[in-house]
């Protein structure tokens, strides 16, 4: 079950977004919101995970900060979108599992095989909270900024309607 906690207006060079904070009771998940979302069909939806290397230390060696830039820009563009940020370090493992991998990635491993050479889980991440978070939201149907087919499927396993899927490119 999912909780709002707590939401303001959050400022971005990319337009403004009013940020909701959400608890899991486990984990705190943000929803930043451009426009009006409540029982729209079609809406721009960004989930994406945490990344202490692209988002806080600027890392060459991801592109977390690129997609969520592009992501924004894309939204700020349309006028309308959502972006669910989860607190998934390292693919749902951690920033432990990340740092660990750092060598086999550098060697040329994908990242998800990296994981697995250090004793962790190719993909540990959840995206049933981002699932409940857009439930609460009030939203009809989505088009998500992804190449993943795996959140789109859990997402449309957990109740949510995903009409597409558009790459973060611009």
């Amino acid at each position: 079950m999912i909780a709002k906690l707590a939401s303001a207006n959050l400022k971005t060079k990319f337009g403004e977004y009013q940020e909701i904070l959400f608890y899991d009771g486990q984990k705190e998940s943000i929803a930043l919101i451009m426009g009006d979302v409540a029982d729209a069909e079609d809406v721009l939806c960004r989930v994406h995970s945490s990344c202490i290397f692209g988002h806080v230390f600027n890392s060459i060696e991801c592109d977390c900060r690129e997609q969520m830039e592009i992501s924004q820009q894309i939204i700020q563009k349309e006028g309308r979108g959502i972006i669910i940020w989860l607190d998934q370090e390292g693919k749902g493992n951690g920033h432990f599992a990340l740092l660990k991998s750092v060598e086999h990635k550098r060697m040329g491993m994908k990242q998800g095989d990296a994981y697995e050479a250090v004793g962790f889980k190719k993909d540990a991440r959840d995206y049933r909270s981002a699932a409940e978070i857009l439930k609460e939201l009030g939203v009809l149907s989505i088009r998500m900024l992804t190449n993943n087919a795996n959140k789109v499927d859990t997402l449309t396993q957990h109740g949510v309607r995903v009409i597409g899927t558009s790459p973060t490119t611009l």
